[in-house]
């Protein structure tokens, strides 16, 4: 499981093409659906925090984790940015969000809370069917009784038939960046080599190279429930993304719902 490094400090740059609010819209929805319009809520693999901080604005009492120190440098800063502006104009904080440094196959806390969410694909970088069911069963001791999982998956069919063997570049005034992407069929595992050049500030012809490697597993999603009940959750349902729909042969990424299920 890869941390990001030096490619932290783009990352929102170059993922601004990604739909953070709808998202939030639809994860938000399904939260109240399953009963969950407050309270405390931790988000696993949460980044630079772009979905923590939505979700805080929501008026949930977050917190968020992360395996990067970078990604959670950042997602600080925007925070504090983000209060100062919001003191500036009402007096008050807009957000008083936790930040964790930790791995989400051991991280730890201090009580329960109401929910937990994972999204933009962070559990396909669990590679171990047998850490993914640590996740699930460290997820099921963090929530309150009836508490609410809700996760999203890359697909087996988007490794397979959508990234496959392809390379993905873009070219930008302020940098550019190359995406090649090699997928493993038989140990269902995807790899990608990110190149970024990226324009240093103040200047006009010089850039910094950045340059990391990434691997995600695509999981069978009976698998998937199976780990889940193997961890002794309940499992509750499985959507083609942002649709209240059943899966389909050409999901590229899956919503998955479970609840606490009794403590081991």
């Amino acid at each position: 499981m890869e941390a990001y490094t030096g490619f932290a400090e783009v990352y929102d740059l170059f993922m601004d093409n990604v739909p953070y609010e709808q998202w939030s819209h639809y994860l938000i929805s399904l939260l109240w659906e399953y009963g969950v319009s407050e309270g405390l809520v931790l988000e696993l693999g949460c980044g630079t925090g772009k979905m923590t901080r939505l979700l805080a604005q929501a008026g949930y009492d977050m917190i968020g984790v992360d395996f990067s120190e970078e990604m959670l440098q950042i997602a600080r800063e925007k925070e504090w940015t983000a209060n100062e502006s919001e003191s500036a104009d009402t007096g008050k904080k807009a957000s008083d969000i936790l930040y964790l440094h930790q791995d989400m196959r051991e991280f730890e806390l201090y009580g329960t809370v109401k929910a937990v969410v994972c999204v933009c694909d962070s559990l396909n970088y669990i590679l171990e069917e047998t850490e993914l069911i640590t996740v699930f069963s460290l997820v099921n001791n963090y929530l309150d009784p009836g508490g609410v999982f809700i996760f999203d998956m890359n697909t087996l069919y988007k490794y397979r038939e959508i990234l496959g063997e392809n390379t993905i570049c873009e070219n930008r005034e302020e940098g550019s960046f190359i995406w090649e992407n090699f997928y493993d069929d038989k140990e269902q595992i995807n790899q990608y080599d990110l190149t970024l050049f990226i324009r240093e500030q103040g200047e006009r012809d010089l850039y910094r190279k950045y340059e990391e490697t990434h691997f995600q597993r695509g999981y069978e999603l009976q698998k998937v429930r199976n780990l889940l009940e193997q961890a002794g959750m309940e499992f509750v349902a499985m959507y083609d993304s942002f649709t209240r729909e059943p899966v389909k042969e050409r999901s590229e990424r899956v919503y998955v719902i479970a609840r606490e299920h009794g403590k081991r």
